[in-house]
């Protein structure tokens, strides 16, 4: 991941009024505050907490246009609530457990960036004194098994190294495995028993973790609410992105959550700005004197955001097909960036005050017109005695699949800041090897 300014030879550049626009966004949309799970280095003794602006931690996002704030019954959402507020009361009068299950353990999400996240808190003591990690998955797979595919994947990242390796003994130890379909809820009753058993009776919250494609999120919320949820404590889920192809899918999948879940028991994740460098943006742009005066198009000639990875799909080619580079990366990771970069200064650091800064920049954005995008797929090819496989050499991809695996476009934002300066961003798959 980089971020590259080209600075201006001059700062001749004049500022024209008539070319704002405001039209391709409505005023009345609605964009969704994302939280951030930090997959990055931890530092000992930071407890930074991202709260919104009414002071409560930030659980969820806005409700897009169009998906009433609560579908359930009136009863059952007040009910909920007194089981929120009932529970949350006894748990400092008894003691609690939390039970994590992450739902697409097996996966390359859930290997290579939630476990060694969920490490990261247990090193620092940000987890429960009682806790216990559940993975769930189709795949066949022993408590061992899940452990071993685990451990390759942690790594002492942060600053404290003391007794590692005693800690990873310990958080393997909390993990366990449960294989099932993630639309039967006679596997979740089958799930809910062995939680109950590491629970041993004591007041218990459950958070799942749904590392699944958006297309199985209803299905896998309809069977963890009826048939694994907390009876005593909280039930909460978090959804990674893509959320939904399009607005209209993005709609139907919140509209679809609403029938088991409250708004507040739903966290929208975009992991990737739980990145090191995406979290230091801001204090670059709003703590630094010398940058800040800079930041503008009198002195920054072109921005380009750019994500390469020298890999392929790497066996992701069913996940991927049906999404491709813009889905995958780009309308999310990127344009999340691209606003952190461009926005201008938030009234404070509330999660809400960020979004609507960001919301602001989404609003000037120029429509992006056809030209301005070059989209292409990797090809196969052999360096020596290494070969490389083509994206349609993956067993879950046709033959003839034009899904992009590598897009470049040009983005205009119409304000006085960035009149004129092209924003350019790029992602792609196997592109630091020939292809």
């Amino acid at each position: 991941m980089a971020i590259r300014l080209s600075p201006c030879s001059s700062t001749s550049n004049t500022f024209s009024s008539s070319s704002f626009s405001h039209g391709s966004i409505p005023r009345n949309s609605y964009f969704p505050t994302w939280a951030s799970l930090d997959y990055s280095r931890g530092h000992h003794g930071r407890n930074f907490e991202l709260r919104s602006s009414n002071l409560q931690p930030l659980n969820a996002v806005s409700l897009q246009a169009g998906v009433s704030a609560n579908p359930l019954p009136k009863e059952h959402v007040e009910t909920q609530v007194k089981e929120e507020s009932s529970s949350s009361s006894k748990s400092e009068k008894a003691e609690s457990t939390l039970s994590i299950v992450v739902v697409g353990a097996s996966g390359e999400l859930a290997r290579k960036k939630i476990f060694p996240s969920l490490f990261a808190l247990f090193y620092e003591d940000r987890l429960p004194k009682n806790f216990t990690i559940f993975g769930y998955a189709r795949s066949t797979m022993t408590d061992e098994e899940l452990r071993n595919m685990i451990c390759r994947g942690l790594t002492c990242r942060i600053d404290k190294r003391k007794n590692c390796n005693e800690k990873m003994d310990q958080f393997l130890q909390r993990c366990f495995y449960h294989s099932g379909q993630y639309s039967s809820e006679d596997h979740f009753s089958k799930l809910d028993k062995k939680l109950k058993e590491k629970e041993g009776g004591r007041l218990s919250n459950r958070l799942f973790y749904l590392s699944i494609p958006p297309s199985i999120f209803v299905d896998a919320v309809r069977c963890a609410r009826r048939r694994a949820s907390s009876e005593q404590g909280w039930t909460r889920v978090i959804v990674e992105k893509p959320f939904g192809r399009d607005s209209k899918s993005s709609v139907e999948l919140t509209r679809g959550l609403k029938e088991y879940l409250c708004e507040d028991q739903i966290f929208r994740i975009d992991h990737y700005l739980g990145e090191e460098l995406i979290e230091n943006l801001l204090v670059l742009r709003f703590s630094n004197l010398v940058f800040e005066p800079l930041w503008s198009r009198n002195h920054i000639r072109n921005v380009q955001v750019i994500f390469s990875e020298d890999i392929g799909i790497e066996g992701r080619g069913k996940y991927f097909d049906n999404y491709g580079i813009i889905r995958d990366i780009m309308q999310n990771h990127l344009l999340q960036i691209l606003a952190l970069f461009a926005m201008e200064t938030p009234v404070s650091l509330d999660a809400e005050d960020i979004r609507n800064e960001k919301v602001k920049v989404l609003r000037s954005m120029r429509p992006l017109q056809l030209e301005d995008v070059v989209v292409g797929q990797y090809k196969g090819c052999t360096e020596g005695i290494t070969s490389y496989p083509a994206y349609t050499d993956d067993p879950n991809v046709t033959k003839n699949s034009l899904t992009p695996t590598f897009a470049a476009a040009t983005f205009f934002i119409n304000n006085a800041r960035w009149d004129g300066v092209p924003f350019l961003m790029i992602a792609g798959k196997g592109l630091h090897s020939k292809r």
